[in-house]
């Protein structure tokens, strides 16, 4: 399945946060002099980004004679930017006391990167992280996908508020990792089984170098230097010592690799696997990669080539009677 060829990000917080500066210099690349009060939909260059996908942006407002709008808007989003004040403590406990909880109430199940606004008017003397803020926050609201400062007066950071919401649309991380374990989720440990056993032409259990290297020419269309390989299983090896064996990648080394890769925030690494062999965002296959029943008579009988035989051991080796995966 292809990447999503739009993604619509809907900016909300409380009045006053900064929702329409922030959206005007991330357009305009520079610091209006006057804003209107809720903006229409603004959409960003599509060569903004690398992925290249087009970006519009939704501002809206707070009052209550808009809430219905608000509503329809926040239901229709891919992502949500929640905005606070960095110089206003008040809009910040606003953003677990009522935006989290109504996003929640209303539904609204899509990654949430929460933007302090206004970071040049904070005062300089408060000694306390962005972390330190909001882990209890994210503790409690594990839809938040990330957290950042920014000041649009002084152009600090406004491009990357939506880089990472557009990020978080394209190469979501909830379905593939649980943050609460810090583990891969066994829907995303089955598929990346099925591939790894699909790429082990030898059934040895192990990636080769051949293998690995076809592996990436399929993945990402560029093949890998010796030296990379050597790379890839040493990092392993250091960190798992079942990860690598005398025939190569195994198993457990390449699904700590896809770990790694999560832990580290490169999630495009993992998407781009799992669609190149057919998942789609809820890490199921699409139709088009599944068999269509096979339809005879009752009195026929059906002769398989061998190419099928070594295909049906593949999944018998892949696959019990209910579908999950043999191999833990």
């Amino acid at each position: 399945m292809a990447i999503p060829s739009s993604v619509r990000i809907v900016v909300a917080g409380e009045g006053k946060t900064g929702k329409s500066s922030l959206i005007v210099t991330a357009a305009a690349e520079s610091f209006p002099p006057n804003v209107p009060p809720v903006l229409p939909p603004t959409r960003l260059p599509d060569d903004i980004y690398p992925d290249r996908v087009p970006v519009t942006i939704i501002d809206t407002s707070s009052s209550l004679e808009n809430r219905d709008k608000l509503v329809e808007e926040l239901k229709r989003a891919d992502a949500v930017v929640l905005t606070y004040a960095c110089d206003r403590h008040e809009t910040l406990d606003r953003l677990s006391t009522f935006w989290l909880p109504e996003l929640r109430r209303l539904e609204v199940k899509v990654p949430v990167i929460v933007v302090g606004c206004k970071l040049d008017k904070r005062d300089d003397d408060q000694t306390v992280s962005l972390e330190q803020v909001m882990s209890p926050i994210m503790q409690q609201f594990r839809e938040i996908e990330t957290c950042i400062e920014c000041s649009a007066f002084k152009h600090i950071q406004i491009t990357e508020v939506f880089y990472y919401a557009q990020k978080a649309v394209l190469h979501p991380t909830a379905p593939l990792f649980d943050q609460e374990t810090q583990t891969l989720k066994p829907r995303c440990v089955r598929a990346l089984k099925r591939i790894f056993i699909l790429c082990d032409q030898d059934l040895d259990g192990a990636l080769n170098d051949a293998e690995l290297n076809d592996f990436q020419v399929k993945c990402f269309n560029a093949p890998l230097q010796p030296s990379e390989i050597v790379g890839v299983k040493r990092v392993v090896k250091e960190k798992l010592d079942s990860g690598v064996n005398e025939h190569g990648l195994t198993l457990t080394g390449f699904l700590f690799l896809h770990a790694l890769f999560i832990e580290k925030g490169r999630l495009e690494t993992t998407w781009t696997v799992l669609r190149k062999f057919g998942y789609n965002n809820e890490i199921r296959l699409n139709d088009d990669q599944l068999l269509p029943p096979l339809k005879k008579h009752p009195d026929q009988s059906v002769e398989l080539s061998n190419d099928a035989v070594d295909f049906l051991k593949r999944i018998f080796i892949t696959f019990d009677l209910d579908g999950l995966l043999l191999i833990e």
